[in-house]
């Protein structure tokens, strides 16, 4: 197929990219500079530049191509904007054709909780609040593919992971946790939810949000001493003063999710969890 990628050259994009050529297919890649699309080249991609708030424009990528998936986040006000051009975009291009489409959530829309699932309530913080408007409409035009929402994604010394290992240390070298460190996170390696991203595209069904994390969510507190230093709890208030509040929330929410039906699709992560990461030496310096 030749698939239609944002976010190609960012962390996620730069794991997905190769895997979707080793699988033969041809793929065309959204850049929004002259240096990510230098690095798309190089990567195997073919670049073009647009606008991914533009529906116009991604609808016009979009009805060139075979599949899509969606991975870019500009990480700032603008994503909810950017999300809900390129779903309508898809929504206009693929509906009622037989191409996959696959859009990216996250996991914190969610909220706290143990045991969730796909189909667990909604209950997003205030950073994510947008999501799930966004992702309504990629639902209802039964689109196949699926939104894949990972966890936080490990691997290769990046990711979500630094803001707590690259965190401030006290006088005595003790690292700062986010809180007391006692919530659980929800991750996934790079490459194993990579993978995912391809199994969801290729299947071609309609397969709804399908959770990308793997077994044994590990505490801020379990992280942080894989490192082997000593460590040390933040108030929740100075938490949020260091972080901004609605992203400290984010990161103080006790989550602990059930991964079945990721597996029941054919999923099989194999690559280190992230403390075994940390404990290696993945994110040392």
């Amino acid at each position: 197929m030749n698939i239609f990628l944002t976010g190609g050259s960012g962390y996620l994009g730069s794991a997905l990219l190769p895997r979707l050529l080793d699988q033969g297919h041809r793929v065309t890649a959204a850049a929004r500079s002259v240096e990510s699309a230098e690095k798309l080249r190089d990567a195997g991609a073919t670049p073009v530049t647009g606008d991914l708030t533009d529906t116009a424009w991604v609808a016009g990528q979009l009805d060139r191509a075979d599949g899509a998936v969606h991975l870019a986040s500009p990480g700032d006000a603008s994503n909810a904007a950017l999300d809900a051009a390129v779903a309508a975009a898809a929504v206009q291009a693929f509906s009622g054709t037989t191409k996959p489409y696959v859009h990216t959530s996250g996991l914190w829309i969610w909220g706290a909780g143990v045991g969730l699932s796909e189909g667990s309530p909604l209950a997003p913080p205030a950073l994510t609040a947008w999501r799930p408007a966004v992702e309504d409409v990629v639902l209802g035009a039964g689109l196949r593919g699926g939104i894949v929402a990972p966890g936080i994604v490990h691997g290769h010394g990046g990711g979500l992971p630094n803001v707590l290992l690259q965190g401030p240390r006290t006088a005595d070298g003790a690292l700062t946790l986010i809180g007391d460190g006692r919530q659980h996170w929800a991750t996934v390696h790079v490459d194993d939810v990579a993978d995912l991203y391809v199994l969801v595209l290729e299947r071609g069904e309609v397969l709804g949000r399908v959770l990308g994390v793997t077994a044994g969510a590990p505490t801020v507190r379990a992280i942080a001493e894989a490192t082997g230093d000593p460590v040390v709890a933040e108030p929740v208030e100075a938490s949020r003063a260091r972080l901004g509040a609605e992203f400290a929330d984010a990161l103080l929410l006790d989550q602990q999710f059930d991964n079945g039906y990721a597996l029941s699709l054919g999923w099989a992560p194999s690559r280190p969890s992230l403390v075994d990461d940390v404990r290696g030496g993945g994110y040392a310096g």
